[in-house]
């Protein structure tokens, strides 16, 4: 009997399957990116948060802990994302968001008031909007439409940090009518956001159980944000937003490992 001969496969389709598997490698690099740049969004808030919450000597050893992680954790993405894009006008941005990052270190050194905590809080806003222009430029080189579930999800992290952020502002007397505005948005931006994940077609039964848990605890604690007038309340807004950080962190990584199948 004679045996079937395994053709070859023709140079024109290796190479067509060699440059598809390059394109995906790529995708799955630059959401990689994506998520790392939000990363950092979500530490431009903690960092404020954490400051003011010392400030205010609230939570004292647990804010300069996390603050001290988060500094340096901002600064080890910064670092990777530098050696990780190319692109002159990404890069820029990045060199202007290491320097508001270094303005940062030289004004928590310096003896807490009022004017170091709105210098901060003026930083970490310069600092968002340089992520979050990163995040968007690297989305727009992304093909794949789950590109944008992933941000969205990663986005819940950081506005998370800076609900905390402008609730313990506020208590320490930041209380212009840009503080309550900021967190009025930031909550129904939240909101929103969650709803939207929630009825998201491609979640995985995992990320329903944790969209569930973080749904359920939302309910409650969102109240609580709400009435940042009255206040009271910083230990919980400080421990429950670390909580959905955390698990909005897990959900973010598990989008993006959808890709990875």
């Amino acid at each position: 009997m004679t045996k079937k001969k395994n053709h070859p496969i023709p140079m024109i389709f290796r190479s067509i399957i060699l440059l598809s598997t390059a394109l995906f490698s790529n995708k799955l690099e630059t959401l990689e990116l994506i998520n790392m740049a939000g990363e950092q969004r979500m530490l431009s808030q903690r960092i404020a948060k954490d400051y003011l919450y010392v400030g205010k000597n609230i939570s004292t050893m647990k804010a300069n802990r996390q603050l001290e992680t988060s500094m340096k954790d901002f600064v080890r993405i910064h670092k990777q994302l530098l050696n990780a894009i190319t692109d002159p006008e990404i890069k820029n941005i990045l060199a202007f968001v290491e320097l508001s990052s270094n303005d940062f270190k030289t004004t928590s050194k310096k003896e807490f008031n009022l004017d170091n905590a709105q210098l901060v809080l003026d930083l970490s806003e310069s600092m968002l909007e340089g992520s979050q222009y990163i995040v968007g430029s690297l989305q727009n080189s992304l093909e794949i439409k789950n590109s944008n579930v992933v941000n969205q999800a990663g986005i819940q992290r950081m506005l998370s940090q800076r609900i905390a952020k402008y609730y313990i502002a506020y208590q320490l007397g930041i209380q212009d009518e840009n503080t309550i505005n900021s967190m009025k948005e930031t909550i129904k931006q939240f909101s929103q956001n969650l709803d939207t994940l929630i009825k998201n077609r491609s979640n995985t039964p995992q990320i329903n159980i944790k969209l569930d848990d973080i749904n359920r605890l939302w309910k409650i604690v969102y109240k609580f944000y709400n009435n940042i007038e009255k206040g009271g309340l910083p230990l919980i807004v400080f421990n429950s937003t670390d909580k959905i950080t955390k698990k909005m962190d897990e959900i973010t990584k598990l989008y993006i490992a959808i890709h990875k199948q």
